[in-house]
């Protein structure tokens, strides 16, 4: 049996009518954590969206986390974003609402009930990214860094099967970002499977992975040369 959590074969990855990306040949397997590189504009974020369907796989073949994202109904894309974890680089918290607030409007949002189950899960997701002493703070009350924490726990609220994690060092100083990169190595070492876009080529050399490059209109592996 696969333990393909993502595959896409021959696939074709459009933004608006344009195709960004062709031939696009991706399979990662269940715990492997992956880079995704490659220069603004190479197709890099349109294949993330692709991913978490908020652009439609309109040529070749994709599954991801058991959804085929050729045959994704509206009403299936609710289910699938449960399945992952999505890390954005902008954190995207609400601002009028602390950190505890924020968790508990993603649980409640995705069908928890029971007050005591959502106490829980949001202690212990705050946890393992060790913001659980910041729980009833505003997010304009804590760092850069640790706004991306709170965002990688509510990545976790839902139990994701894989996360994606676009850019999510993005607008971290050097010092941050490995701070950040070490939550991220911890989750992956607990058995996560993660695909990350990156820009960073420092947290490449310091955490080497397999890597994925967009370059001119293709998918390709990259081996990183080790120094």
């Amino acid at each position: 049996m696969s333990t393909s959590i993502l595959k896409l074969q021959n696939a074709t990855i459009y933004q608006e009518n344009n195709p960004v990306l062709t031939d696009v040949n991706i399979d990662i397997e269940k715990g492997e954590f992956i880079y995704l590189i490659g220069k603004t504009g190479s197709g890099k974020s349109s294949l993330m969206k692709t991913l978490y369907a908020d652009l439609q796989l309109k040529e070749g073949e994709g599954a991801i986390v058991d959804y085929d994202l050729r045959t994704l109904k509206d009403n299936d894309i609710p289910h699938l974003r449960r399945k992952l974890g999505i890390v954005f680089q902008d954190f995207k918290l609400l601002p009028d609402r602390n950190i505890y607030e924020n968790l508990l409007f993603v649980l409640k949002a995705t069908g928890w009930t029971n007050e005591i189950d959502m106490n829980t899960r949001i202690e212990e997701v705050l946890d393992r990214v060790g913001m659980l002493q910041h729980i009833r703070k505003m997010p304009h009350q804590i760092s850069g860094g640790e706004q991306q924490r709170v965002a990688i726990a509510r990545a976790l609220l839902n139990d994701p099967v894989l996360i994606l994690a676009d850019e999510p060092t993005g607008n971290l100083d050097p010092q941050t970002s490995v701070e950040v990169m070490e939550v991220l190595q911890n989750i992956n070492k607990n058995g996560r499977t993660i695909l990350m876009a990156t820009h960073d080529y420092a947290l490449l050399l310091k955490y080497p992975a397999k890597t994925i490059k967009c370059d001119e209109g293709k998918v390709f592996e990259v081996v990183q040369k080790t120094v």
